[in-house]
Order: C-alpha cells, then sequence, then structure tokens
C-alpha cells in the first residue's frame, strides 16, 4: 500500500511539472516600458435631484462626497487626478444658462488631497443636468500626452440639456483617436437614466454600473481610478483610405479608425522575405445596428490579386465582431530580393438601426504584427502538427507512466486476490 501511494505521488508530481511548464513557458518576461503619467477626472452630477435621501438614509450627495474622501486617499501616487462638476454653480431656471454649467474644481495633476478634499466639501445640489457639456470640457482636460486618460461620470439621472445628446458627444470624442475611456455610474437609476450612461460607457469602451449602497461607490470608483495605473497598449490614431494607392504605411502595432455603414478602409503593410504579417481586426457596434452583420479582412497584392482572407459574421448577440489572417513571405534566395507591399482591406456590412445617427462611423481596432516567419526545421513539423509536437510527447509520456501504473496496480490486486 505505501509503495502504491508513493507511486501515485511521484505521478502527480510529474503531472504538476508538466502542467507548471504548459501555465508559465520560458522565455515570457513582462513589458517593462516607460509610459507617461495616468490621468483621472471624475465628474459629478451636482443636479438639484443630488440632495434626494434613497442611498443608506443620507443624500445622494453626502454619499458621493464619502465616496470622492476615501478615494482621493487611496489614488496611487503616480496618477494624475482632477474633478470636474456638472449643474453646481446655476441656481436659476434658464435652461440656456444652465445648461453651461460645468467648471473644473480641482485641476487635473499632482493630487493635493487636503486641496481636493476642502473643494469636495463646498459642493451642494444646485441645477441642471449638462452631461453632454461636461464630458466634451473633461476631454479638453485630459487632453495631451500619451498615458491613459479616463473620464469617471457619476450621474443621478438624465442629460437636461438636449440636444446635444451625451451619447453622440461620447462616440465624437472616441472618433477623435485619443485613447480616452468613459466609465459611469448611475447612482438608484431609472430605466432611461442607466440606458443613457450605459450608451455613453459602450461608445468609449468604458464600463457602467447601478450604485445603491455607499460602499457600492466608493469600491468601484477607487477600483477604476486604480485601473488608470495598469499599464496599457494606446492605440495609434489612422484613416484608411478608400483604395490602396492612398493607404496609410502601418508597422507593427495597434491602430484605430473609424468607418462608416459599409465602406472599405485600406492600409499598407511591407514585408520582408522571410517575415510574416499578421493581421486581425475588431469592429464594434456603439449603437443600435441590424440583427445580421459581418466583417471582412483581406490582404491582396498591389496588383489585386488575393493573398488571404479572414472572415467573421455576428446575428446581434454580440457587441464586438474580430477577424485576422497570416500570411507568410518566403524565404529568397536572391539576394536583391524587395520588400513586398501587402494590402489590408477592412469590409464591414453592419446598418444603422431606423433613427440612429451613422457618424461618426463605428470604431475599428486594427492589429498588425511583422514577424520572422517559421522555419521548416523548428516551427513547421510534418503532418502539420508544427510546435504541437512536443505537446504530443508530453501526452504520450502520461499515457505510458499511466499504463504503468496501472498495470501495477492490477498485478497487486490479482496478487491478494490469490493470497485470499
Amino acid at each position: 500500500m505505501i509503495r502504491r501511494q508513493r507511486l501515485a505521488a511521484g505521478v502527480c508530481a510529474l503531472l504538476a511539472a508538466l502542467t507548471a511548464g504548459l501555465a508559465f513557458p520560458a522565455g515570457a518576461v513582462a513589458d517593462e516600458t516607460e509610459q507617461a503619467a495616468p490621468k483621472v477626472e471624475l465628474v459629478l452630477d451636482v443636479s438639484g435631484s443630488m440632495r434626494t435621501r434613497d442611498i443608506d438614509g443620507g443624500t445622494r450627495m453626502a454619499a458621493a462626497k464619502q465616496a470622492f474622501n476615501e478615494v482621493l486617499d487611496a489614488t496611487p501616487e503616480e496618477v494624475e487626478l482632477g474633478i470636474r462638476t456638472l449643474g453646481a454653480n446655476y441656481h436659476g431656471n434658464d435652461r440656456k444658462e444652465g445648461c453651461k454649467d460645468t467648471a473644473q474644481l480641482y485641476p487635473v495633476g499632482p493630487l493635493n488631497r487636503t486641496d481636493a478634499k476642502t473643494a469636495v466639501a463646498t459642493l451642494a445640489p444646485t441645477g441642471w443636468t449638462p452631461i453632454g457639456p461636461a464630458l466634451l470640457k473633461a476631454a479638453d482636460d485630459l487632453n495631451g500626452g500619451s498615458g491613459t486618460r479616463r473620464i469617471v461620470l457619476i450621474s443621478d439621472g438624465q442629460d437636461t440639456c438636449q440636444p446635444l445628446d451625451p451619447c453622440e458627444v461620447a462616440r465624437e470624442i472616441a472618433a477623435k483617436g485619443i485613447g480616452l475611456t468613459i466609465d459611469t455610474l448611475g447612482l438608484v437609476p431609472d430605466a432611461k437614466t442607466r440606458a443613457q450612461l450605459s450608451c455613453i460607457a459602450d461608445a468609449t469602451g468604458g464600463t457602467y454600473t447601478d450604485v445603491r449602497h455607499k460602499e457600492e461607490l466608493s469600491d468601484r470608483v477607487g477600483q477604476l481610478v486604480d485601473r488608470a495605473a495598469d499599464p496599457v497598449v494606446t492605440p495609434v490614431a489612422t484613416s484608411g483610405a478608400d483604395r490602396c494607392e492612398k493607404a496609410p504605411a502601418l508597422k507593427s502595432g495597434l491602430y484605430t479608425d473609424r468607418e462608416e455603414f459599409g465602406q472599405q478602409r485600406w492600409y499598407k503593410v511591407d514585408v520582408e522575405p522571410g517575415q510574416e504579417l499578421r493581421a486581425s481586426v475588431s469592429v464594434a457596434d456603439d449603437r443600435a445596428v441590424g440583427p445580421n452583420y459581418g466583417v471582412l479582412l483581406r490582404a491582396v497584392t498591389v496588383h489585386g490579386r488575393e493573398i488571404v482572407r479572414g472572415e467573421a459574421a455576428g446575428t446581434g448577440r454580440t457587441d464586438v465582431i474580430s477577424t485576422g489572417l497570416r500570411y507568410p513571405k518566403q524565404e529568397s534566395d536572391d539576394d536583391t530580393a524587395t520588400a513586398e507591399t501587402v494590402c489590408l482591406e477592412v469590409t464591414q456590412s453592419f446598418s444603422a438601426a431606423s433613427g440612429v445617427k451613422t457618424t461618426p462611423g463605428l470604431p475599428l481596432e486594427l492589429t498588425v504584427d511583422v514577424v520572422d516567419g517559421p522555419s521548416g526545421h523548428h516551427d513547421v513539423a510534418a503532418f502539420g502538427l508544427g510546435r504541437g509536437w512536443w505537446l504530443l510527447g508530453a501526452l504520450v509520456l502520461i499515457g505510458f507512466l499511466a499504463g504503468l501504473l496501472w498495470g501495477w496496480l492490477s498485478r497487486w490486486r490479482v496478487a491478494v486476490w490469490r493470497t485470499n
């Protein structure tokens, strides 16, 4: 019995070692690229409805102040933080004036916690709810630099300054390609408020959260501020052309663009002999669209001959659709061989729902990676297994050891049976 337990323990140890090898492949290293300081602006609704007492027995304004104080204490040193208000200063009934009521309470920059808390303490629920104008100003506050930029909007009601639709404002901000994300939090929201705040977040790739308790508000705002400090890759804004000849030349990297409904966008990539082009594209439906759609990514020569394609289709159940392709360019024995220009064509078949604006176009994210191509001896094996040979070998070894263990246990049981 003791020998059987030791053998089983040895097999388990071997499996654990193999599993560790799968989970942490050799050569994996952290990206230590230094990035610019992340910037966050908290945008707080200070309209009259914030007097409502429905969050843990207190007013919505009191819950927001407590959350801000806790978040200010916990803000990472490397984050530059600012605070903007909407509806905090105008006490009158003139809608035109009320829709201008947005001000920067604390400028975006290195945080002085005492000054920021003092500024928040002076706030009192006052006026209108100009969400659209406040978002435009907040985007200007965060303009410039290459680090992470995030707006955290906290509101308890819909924008009262239509026809400046805050959802359209968010789409316009996203269309600028400045890599700015808007996260929204709804304080005890109704269905219309929830829909509007969700639309704002979706337009920029942000998140929406329902909040009904003080602790939820503090925790969520703190999470979003901390998230800004996480290293990210910021897409580079580009503008595709209507044909390959005019297309921008791209190198390896992450790019963002906008594409009108049913439009084609072209980009160019140079691929040297012995290299492999790997490209993928994602298109997001940031507004109401028809139930059936698709995206096509083609690699073609400058003369129009198709090399390879990738395509995907959707039925309205996802808000992002993606596809990709790979093109290995064979090495040449000719030392004078030059790079080949590959044209990438992106086509999508989204259709706008009735009454939905078609501009700006749908957000498009394109990933381009030009790497050393596979070699016949190391990367591509017979039978199309490629690098899967080592995994096949591991499975064979595991099967062999399992067979030995099973055979030994069977012989032991037979021996026991004969003895008895």
